[in-house]
């Protein structure tokens, strides 16, 4: 390897640095267009190893990384188990507006199998065409989370589930609205006998149902999973540059690891607003310890590029979420009467300026579309009449 090469893996980073290194820097040397190229052949060697070989990733001291990879599907918990009868029940119910207590608001209104399982809005609609808080994020492997909503409230989807159909903003339903519209409805009494073995509807019955099919939206193979199967083809020059940088300069990977590229844990961004009408306190609301003031959920990236916009506000698309973690995300300063605030949110110690140029910021971009899967109609089910 001539020294030129030499300096090129230098300069992207293959050898592992300490968090104390990588802080407040320079922008990063912008190469020539044959040192891309050649940089890009040398890792797409480095890369067709077994993952166990490839370049140690950058991480936090107290950072637990799992390996990027494709999505194994986890089993469904002991006392709700999948079968086909429940998932066909949980689908029908999923697109149903019949179960929200205005009868016009079911599932999929804000979590749209055409719109990558999101609504593409900043933040939902709920009853009455109520505003909400939140951004509505994507269903797309949700059954490989053990929190569900931004702040992690309920542990199960089937809490979930129940969660969104009684909330008072959102599907303002309530038990006996949805029992007694359901057993209404010879098509749904016969759908119930075929999941649970008798016509009897429950709102648990409902909840498992809707979770068992929630549970089977697992993402498809995409270009990523297809270039770490063996096709060293299916990541173009600029995603594999990108990927490397994910794992490394770019510092992802403190966050986003895994099969889902989440560590399904919560962190501050420094997109709280604090202090201002339109706060979010985020998990804190949840755990109420001061740590967590402002702190998400970290989503998954997986079809990020269909999942726009982005954050728990919906505030931002791809090209600006990238901006902003080059510059290592918002620090919130506290204004005189804060100064003791002691829940006064601190930022991630994951988040840290980066100085990557914009050709960087272009390869990442280009990796981050690679986890883009096929499009693929969805054939939304006819649902029962009376």
């Amino acid at each position: 390897m001539n020294f030129k090469l030499s300096g090129l893996i230098l300069v992207f980073g293959f050898a592992t640095l300490s968090s104390a290194q990588i802080g407040p820097r320079p922008g990063r040397l912008q190469l020539t267009p044959e040192e891309y190229s050649k940089f890009a052949a040398e890792l797409r060697l480095t890369y067709a190893q077994p993952r166990v070989d490839w370049p140690k990733p950058h991480l936090d001291a107290n950072v637990a990384f799992v390996e990027l990879g494709p999505v194994v599907e986890r089993p469904a918990p002991s006392e709700n188990p999948i079968t086909p009868a429940k998932v066909v029940l949980g689908k029908t119910l999923f697109f149903d507006p019949r179960i929200s207590g205005s009868a016009q608001i079911a599932c999929a209104s804000c979590h749209d199998p055409d719109l990558a399982w999101g609504d593409g809005r900043t933040v939902s609609f709920g009853h009455s065409r109520k505003e909400l808080k939140r951004n509505a994020p994507t269903l797309l492997n949700t059954g490989q989370q053990a929190f569900h909503f931004w702040d992690g409230r309920v542990v199960s989807l089937e809490e979930q589930v129940i969660d969104v159909m009684l909330n008072v903003d959102e599907m303002r339903s309530e038990p006996a609205v949805i029992t007694q519209r359901l057993e209404a409805i010879a098509g749904y009494r016969k759908l119930f006998s075929d999941a649970f073995g008798d016509e009897k509807v429950t709102l648990p019955r409902v909840a498992q149902a809707i979770a068992s099919f929630e549970r089977q939206l697992v993402s498809r193979a995409n270009k990523f999973d297809a270039f770490v199967k063996g096709n060293s083809k299916a990541l173009s020059d600029a995603a594999l540059r990108g990927l490397h940088l994910f794992r490394t300069e770019a510092r992802c990977v403190n966050c986003h690891s895994g099969p889902n590229f989440s560590d399904g844990l919560f962190h501050n961004l420094g997109l709280s607003r604090y202090g201002r009408p339109d706060a979010d306190l985020g998990r804190y609301v949840v755990t109420h310890k001061p740590a967590e003031v402002g702190a998400f959920k970290t989503p998954t990236l997986r079809n990020i590029a269909r999942s726009a916009p982005y954050m728990h506000n919906g505030l931002f698309d791809l090209d600006e979420i990238l901006r902003l973690y080059n510059a290592g995300m918002l620090t919130l300063r506290p204004r005189a009467d804060q100064k003791n605030d002691p829940l006064f949110p601190q930022k991630s110690e994951h988040l840290k300026p980066l100085g990557l140029n914009v050709h960087d910021l272009a390869d990442l971009r280009e990796f981050l579309d690679s986890l883009t899967e096929s499009h693929a109609r969805f054939r939304v089910p006819e649902l029962p009449q009376e």
